[in-house]
């Protein structure tokens, strides 16, 4: 009659802690802004890099310039983007 409870508790114990809604170190779904906030840092540590680099003559002129252009055109188009989904309205199921 021991074990059967010991077993039983032992699976509701496991059930508790591992039951997926339960869990408190699941992560939730990614948005296209939380990829897009990424995605910005990540390109404005490359514009920074860049920068660096080309002042520690790692890279020739043209090269910089041409580098830091692409790196800032797709900078503009992802701040562009950011800026129309937080103007959008949230709608209320994601509240």
């Amino acid at each position: 009659m021991g074990i059967l409870a010991a077993a039983t508790l032992l699976v509701a114990l496991f059930a508790y802690i591992f039951w997926p809604e339960q869990n408190p170190f699941t992560q939730r779904a990614a948005t296209r802004l939380d990829f897009l906030q990424e995605r910005r840092d990540a390109v404005m540590a490359n514009l920074r890099d860049l920068n660096f680099e080309f002042r520690a003559g790692k890279y020739p002129a043209e090269e910089y310039e041409s580098q830091r252009d692409r790196l800032e055109a797709e900078a503009a188009t992802i701040l562009t983007e950011i800026d129309v989904l937080e103007a959008a309205p949230t709608p209320a199921h994601l509240v």
